[in-house]
């Protein structure tokens, strides 16, 4: 459905504000007969759901398919799509996708992914708490400064660090660490920190997760060198040196693909795609048309044994 380009852009700051993932799909070059016009634009949803108009409904499941690898991938992609039977070829940056739909003509579409960046809360208003909001920001973290009273984690966090030096310490340590944030840590001493560590109410297993003292051995003793070692080891366990499920815990999946039977082309296997369930077997479809002809006879699209 077609959408003014100011409602459009009103909805993508709205889902960067609700910090979810999305592709801005913008059609950079239209061959007649196309239905669309160099400059059209759709936002693509993680779970595939399309606002806007970049096309008929196969271009549209060509967005859906490739907008969503771009999204895991997290690297844009220009998508050009052509007539012809089912078929794609890559190359760096680019796919071209032959379409059996189209009855000629060409659209070349820009997919941008736009994926939240990581979120990193920090316990405290003490100068290496300080420190820490402006390192990270310039290494592309969303800095969060909080007290403890107002800590509000979740799993999808990149991390949470308690600066506070006392100060309401045990509870953010354990919201942290029962939301399954990935790196949680405590600025203390090699003497406090363990006693703070093993007052905490929760399981053995997840207390160990907790790095204290925070940060590599970088010998820093000033609050700035201090954040940059903290920092330094969010880098490396988000770099799955040593803990690879912190780094997948911030990942877009990749979406599975199937195969329409009833054209022969490539779509994403989500609830967004058309699809029908017979006896237990999804199956998905390009567009309404081709489901809509395989409930019609769908024995003339039973695979062979």
């Amino acid at each position: 459905m077609p959408i003014s380009g100011g409602a459009l852009e009103q909805r993508a700051q709205e889902l960067a504000g609700r910090r979810e993932a999305f592709v801005r799909a913008t059609v950079v070059r239209a061959q007649r007969p196309t239905s669309v016009h160099a400059g059209d634009t759709a936002l693509l949803h993680a779970d595939g759901h399309l606002d806007g108009f970049v096309g008929g409904a196969c271009v549209e499941a060509s967005v859906r398919e490739y907008g969503l690898q771009a999204l895991s991938a997290r690297e844009p992609l220009l998508l050009r799509v052509v007539a012809g039977e089912p078929s794609h070829s890559r190359e760096d940056g680019a796919v071209e996708v032959s379409n059996p739909c189209l009855s000629g003509g060409a659209v070349e579409i820009f997919l941008e992914p736009s994926v939240p960046a990581p979120r990193v809360v920090v316990v405290g208003a003490t100068p290496v708490a300080q420190a820490l909001a402006v390192l990270g920001a310039g290494l592309g973290f969303e800095m969060e400064l909080v007290d403890g009273a107002a800590t509000e984690t979740h799993p999808d966090d990149a991390a949470l660090i308690v600066a506070s030096h006392g100060h309401d310490e045990e509870a953010s340590l354990e919201a942290a660490l029962r939301a399954g944030v990935p790196y949680v840590a405590l600025v203390a001493s090699a003497k406090r920190g363990p006693a703070v560590v093993a007052s905490l109410n929760v399981e053995d297993r997840l207390r160990s997760r907790v790095f204290s003292p925070a940060g590599l051995d970088l010998g820093a003793r000033t609050p700035a060198e201090v954040a940059l070692s903290i920092l330094a080891q969010l880098v490396v366990e988000r770099a799955g040196q040593r803990s690879p499920e912190a780094a997948a815990a911030v990942a877009v999946a990749a979406p599975t693909t199937a195969i329409d039977p009833v054209c022969g082309m490539s779509v994403a296997a989500v609830d967004a795609t058309p699809h029908v369930e017979r006896d237990g077997v999804t199956t998905y479809f390009c567009s309404t048309g081709c489901r809509a002809a395989f409930l019609a006879g769908p024995e003339r699209y039973a695979s062979p044994a």
